[in-house]
Parts: structure tokens; sequence; C-alpha cells
């Protein structure tokens, strides 16, 4: 899960929002990434997304053996994508600021793991506080 606050943080000093993902497989990271909406003006490169980006071609059997940490609960698009490789475990560092699409990936299947990191929520709070215009803009409102 550090890989992917580091992540989040490096977005940050991007001027992005602090969102941070890796994809690990057999205990090696294979791609990892944080959200570059803003820095790459995308609708799509949220951290989870990036991550699988950066990951390159993989075959579904590496997928399926993978797990995904992200820092914030994945949303509709991310987990989407989650389930369409077949990713069978998430873990996520926090949930309190935004409640993504968690009993829809229950329900898939994939197992999730949510540790309420203190510093994922602050992180996310704290940029949601000073920066509310882009962080709606990101969710949708």
């Amino acid at each position: 899960m550090q890989m992917a606050i580091d992540e989040a943080k490096l977005g940050l000093a991007e001027g992005g929002i602090p969102i941070g993902s890796v994809l690990v497989h057999n205990g090696v990271a294979i791609g990892k990434g944080h959200n570059r909406r803003i820095q790459a003006g995308s609708c799509v490169l949220h951290g989870e997304m990036d991550a699988l980006e950066n990951a390159g071609r993989q075959s579904a059997k590496i997928y399926k053996e993978s797990v995904l940490y992200t820092t914030l609960s994945p949303c509709s698009m991310c987990s989407g994508a989650i389930v369409l490789y077949g990713i069978p475990r998430v873990v996520i560092a926090e949930n309190q600021t935004f409640m993504g699409e968690e009993s829809w990936l229950n329900s898939k299947g994939v197992e999730l793991a949510v540790l309420q990191d203190e510093t994922c929520i602050k992180l996310m709070r704290d940029f949601i506080q000073s920066n509310p215009e882009l962080w709606n803009e990101d969710i949708g409102e």
C-alpha cells in the first residue's frame, strides 16, 4: 500500500488529485499509477486505470493472480476494469471520503479489504476542502 500512497502524493505534487494505485502480481509491482486526469487532460486516467495502463498488456492469467492496491474506493469505471480483467482482490486504503462500487465488486466475487488508512483519509479530506471544484468535476457533480 505504501507504493500506492507514494503515487497519490506524487499526483498531488503534480497538481492533480491524490489517488494512487499499484497492481501487484506474486509480490511484484507490475504497474503503478496515480490520478492524472488534471495533468493529462484525461477523463479516464484515474489511479487504478493509470496503474493498469502502466502494467501494459498482460495475459488473463496474470490479472487473475494479481492484487490491486488503491488509496480510495474504486469508482464505477475503475470497478468495471477490475471485473473486466478478473482481478480477484482489491486492497482499499480508505472509503470514508468516497464510497465507490464496493457492493457491486463484492457481488462479482471480488474480495475487498478496507484499511481506513488515516494518511489517505487526511490526504483526500484536505484535497477536497482545498479543491472542491476539481473533486466535484472528477466525481461527476
